[in-house]
């Protein structure tokens, strides 16, 4: 898959969770504090949601971010995964996140996330019913925790851990990409 399916798949998975579940546009719109207009562009794959639009829309829909991973790719073994089996979300604000996990229904995922210089997940804070953590590959990743005004600025070899229902955002504020491995229950 290239790049616009994976972003198009994307839609057409946030549109038939959204009419499964009985819900308009305008109610998720309400829900997730977006415009209707935002969302209709993102259902049509006009638009990408940051990180932070995505977990408010699963919140909002009664599913883990996860469920936007499910698209599986043929594997040899199950409990494998190579490059070109992987699932990728490509978010608005420079974030690119692949699934390197085998399975969505263990205790735990892994994400190889990339974030381009001046990469951040958004504007709100995340709220994920998840614990997570990471585990910084390259470049530096600063994360905000809660209301707190001064981040932690993190490097190659650093790690965080986070509990569910933490309320924070994260950004790569230099000008090389960053690399983290993040893991979430």
């Amino acid at each position: 898959m290239d790049k616009q399916d994976e972003i198009e798949g994307l839609a057409i998975l946030i549109r038939d969770l959204r009419k499964h579940k009985n819900v308009t546009l305008g109610e998720l719109a309400e829900r997730v504090e977006r415009s209707v207009g935002f969302l209709s562009q993102v259902e049509r794959g006009l638009s990408r949601p940051t990180v932070a639009d995505l977990t408010a829309i699963s919140e909002a829909l009664g599913v883990p971010t996860t469920y936007f991973y499910s698209l599986s790719k043929p594997r040899e073994l199950s409990w494998v995964t190579r490059p070109d089996e992987r699932r990728t979300l490509y978010y608005a604000g420079g974030i690119t996140d692949v699934l390197v996990s085998p399975s969505m229904s263990a205790g735990f995922s892994m994400l190889d996330s990339i974030l381009e210089p001046g990469a951040t997940s958004g504007e709100g804070h995340l709220n994920d019913s998840s614990e997570q953590g990471g585990f910084v590959l390259e470049g530096e990743l600063t994360v905000w925790l809660g209301d707190s005004e001064q981040p932690a600025v993190l490097g190659r070899n650093d790690s965080f851990q986070l509990p569910a229902h933490a309320q924070f955002r994260y950004a790569n504020l230099t000008d090389k990409p960053t690399r983290v491995l993040w893991v979430f229950t």
